[in-house]
């Protein structure tokens, strides 16, 4: 747990762009109003994050998922927010798919690769190996031919 109620703040930088994103062009917002609405979004997370934990205790567990966190938006009364989040929660987990879909596919075609340069490589000493016969049988021959 944080040392400090300084510590258990957003960072300035992100709260800032998110003001920035939310407001119109040309809105200025005092430092004043920014440290306010930064103290907000922590107390916001905390609680958010408060009530989500009861969902998993009362489900026994110690790890917080999505749906701790949608039904402690629910309880928060922020039912407004759900749906988008459920949607933004769908877009994230289909984006990571992608993700884990194209990392397994990098991977096979590596180990397809790897396995056709083995086998290159292996067809390329069975060549060696056919040369140097050829090349023996050649000398006997020759060898056969002179005596």
């Amino acid at each position: 747990m944080a040392e400090r109620p300084e510590d258990l703040n957003l960072p300035n930088a992100v709260i800032t762009r998110i003001i920035k994103e939310a407001l119109p062009d040309g809105v200025n917002i005092s430092k004043e109003a920014r440290s306010a609405i930064s103290r907000a979004a922590s107390v916001f997370v905390l609680y958010a994050t408060s009530c989500a934990n009861n969902f998993a205790m009362k489900g026994k567990r110690k790890t917080l998922n999505a749906s701790d966190v949608l039904s402690a938006m629910e309880e928060m009364e922020f039912q407004r927010f759900v749906t988008p989040l459920k949607e933004a929660l769908e877009a994230y987990r289909r984006e990571q798919k992608g993700k884990k879909e194209a990392s397994e596919q990098k991977k096979k075609d590596k180990d397809k690769k790897t396995d056709a340069e083995e086998q290159d490589k292996g067809r390329d000493e069975d060549n060696d190996e056919d040369e140097e016969r050829l090349e023996e049988e050649e000398q006997n021959e020759e060898e056969e031919v002179d005596n």
